[in-house]
């Protein structure tokens, strides 16, 4: 029963946060069922993309590129190695630096991959452009957010 005047600045429904927090965990969900047989979840999902995209790649690259902090990075990427996918090793020329590579294995996952997001649209149902749309909305709420967010330099 709704009992908050429509003009609330607490409603539920008007909270970005909300929305936001309810369309992220209905999208991954969207993805859960299509990444099992690839033996991924989610967060893996998106190392993977990023591994595919630019590998080899530092820790720190990583973590940067997926905005993760390292201490949530290292147990996707030890799992990520035991399951044959990456390797991560120490560069030759900085021992300092962690260098994650991908495997064979992970090399040959990227085509079972590249069904995802045409799956993932097709669920969606939603038009190309309101899609395109969302993406580069969401896109600015990440830059502004990095600007004014509590680790914002």
């Amino acid at each position: 029963m709704d009992t908050a005047p429509p003009d609330d600045p607490l409603a539920l429904e008007r909270q970005v946060c909300f929305a936001l927090a309810v369309a992220s965990r209905n999208v991954i969900a969207l993805y859960r069922p299509l990444l099992e047989p690839m033996g991924l979840t989610h967060p893996q999902y998106l190392v993977m993309l990023a591994l595919w995209q630019r590998a080899p790649l530092s820790v720190k690259e990583l973590s940067g590129l997926l905005q993760l902090d390292p201490g949530t990075l290292s147990p996707l990427l030890k799992r990520l190695e035991s399951a044959g996918l990456i390797s991560r090793r120490r560069a030759r020329d900085d021992e300092r630096v962690l260098a994650v590579t991908l495997t064979p294995t992970g090399q040959d996952l990227r085509r079972q991959a590249e069904l995802i997001p045409a799956a993932v649209f097709a669920e969606l149902g939603l038009p190309m452009d309101e899609l395109l749309q969302l993406h580069a909305a969401l896109t600015r709420v990440i830059e502004v957010t990095q600007k004014v967010g509590p680790d914002a330099p």
